[in-house]
């Protein structure tokens, strides 16, 4: 950024347009509708004689047709696949974003309609702002998955907020906590409050944690405290020159072995 530009960002923030689907299943899908008033939008994908569902959890700033590259990947395993739009996102309603925090229920209300559509073998797998709203949906409620994938969540929204500072080259006090603070306010939760790094006390299921090297969004801090606190089996996977980015089309052939494995492991 030019000086300006930055100035610009600091001030004003930035601008994000609500993220679309720009493209559309190929296979045979239905569109789902979830949540009190039909707000959540979904696709869910079937495959013939599966083994499992998996539900997958976008970042921030995507929308349900950017996961569908992983999703192509657990169906080739067996699997069904639910991949909700989060709010603010693609079909789904609303025009903000609270980073995971109230998008848990959104998962919760997802985990429940496989459940009554009578599937045990449940799967969930986030990435980034999908993890955090995973690990959220599993300290909050008694939705418990099979077995849980998880890629390079943050370890608390206020430590992610001042991480973006750094990288921007910009001393994190004490804009990080007004803007987390501000946040919180405008959307309505204690944005302090919302720390994967505790939720993961509360998870006993087995976990896959995977991790870039050179991720400067999250630092390998955070990861290891998110390691160290889930109570199930676990893995943590690391991606050497890898960032926040997408794992499955950097690392195919590393990520295809490590979650199949892991699959194979916890999900027959």
């Amino acid at each position: 950024m030019s000086p300006a530009d930055l100035t610009a960002t600091l001030i004003c923030g930035v601008n994000n347009p609500k993220p679309v689907n720009d493209f559309f299943p190929r296979q045979k899908y239905e569109t789902v509708l979830l949540g009190d008033h039909s707000e959540t939008e979904c696709w869910f994908l079937p495959v013939n004689k599966s083994v499992g569902s998996v539900i997958i959890c976008h970042g921030y700033g995507g929308s349900k047709s950017s996961m569908m590259h992983i999703a192509a990947e657990y169906m080739a395993m067996g699997y069904n696949c639910l991949i909700p739009d989060f709010y603010g996102s693609g079909g789904s309603a609303g025009n903000f974003c609270t980073i995971g925090y109230k998008e848990s229920q959104q998962v919760v209300d997802c985990y429940r309609f496989l459940w009554n559509r009578g599937e045990s073998n449940i799967v969930l797998h986030g990435t980034s702002m999908g993890a955090a709203a995973i690990m959220k949906a599993l300290n909050d409620t008694t939705v418990s998955p099979t077995s849980v994938i998880l890629e390079c969540p943050f370890g608390s929204l206020y430590q992610t907020v001042s991480n973006r500072f750094e990288i921007l080259g910009v001393p994190d006090f004490p804009m990080a906590g007004l803007l987390t603070f501000w946040g919180g306010v405008e959307n309505g939760f204690d944005a302090f409050s919302h720390n994967p790094e505790e939720y993961a006390r509360q998870i006993h299921c087995p976990v896959l944690l995977m991790y870039g090297a050179e991720d400067q969004k999250v630092t390998r801090r955070e990861t290891d405290a998110i390691y160290a606190n889930l109570q199930g089996h676990k893995k943590l996977v690391v991606f050497p020159e890898t960032g926040h980015e997408n794992y499955l089309i950097k690392n195919k052939e590393e990520w295809l072995n490590e979650v199949s494995a892991f699959l194979s492991e916890y999900n027959q």
